[in-house]
């Protein structure tokens, strides 16, 4: 099974929003970027919400996201999966990127959403127990999203765009899990 490794993360100081997915499928790490499937809707729900859609080059959508307030992630720093699908995550292989250094980094991140239930079960499984105590002077609000990945074929894109529509500023109502 091979092991494979996730990208830096799409960052900047000022970014208020963290979206945070697993591990990217094989035609990202193929493309060397974010939600690279040309059926994965993250981009399209993007360019519906910032303006970072994917007819863009890819450096114009990162800028978009960045001018945006929005960091882009993986919980997952690597692991060993033998396809795309999250499922197929070896569990024991499985290490999580270093989220206390990031958020120190990001002081102003007060949004975590995860693009799917994968990502929010590792982030509170690997990362949250290692997060040190000082941000709890910072709290963090964290919502699951549903994921934009064609393997989640029982929401409609329409659906899916609506439920996304939490990250814009005042449509924003995450509660802190």
């Amino acid at each position: 099974m091979p092991h494979i490794q996730s990208f830096p993360p799409i960052e900047n100081p000022t970014a208020h929003i963290l979206i945070l997915g697993s591990m990217p499928g094989k035609e990202s790490l193929r493309a060397g970027q974010y939600y690279a499937h040309p059926r994965n809707a993250f981009w399209t729900i993007m360019g519906e919400l910032v303006g970072a859609a994917p007819a863009l080059p890819y450096e114009a959508r990162i800028k978009k996201l960045k001018s945006a307030g929005i960091a882009l992630w993986d919980v997952l720093a690597s692991c060993k999966r033998h396809s795309s699908m999250d499922a197929d995550i070896e569990a024991g292989s499985i290490c999580a990127n270093d989220f206390a250094s990031f958020f120190r980094a990001h002081p102003h991140i007060a949004h975590v959403f995860f693009n799917g239930t994968m990502a929010e079960q590792c982030f509170h499984k690997y990362v949250q127990p290692t997060l040190e105590q000082g941000l709890e002077n910072r709290p963090l609000h964290y919502l699951r999203l549903p994921s934009t990945s064609p393997a989640n074929a029982s929401m409609s894109y329409r659906q899916k765009l609506n439920a996304w529509k939490v990250i814009l500023p005042g449509t924003r109502n995450a509660a802190a899990v």
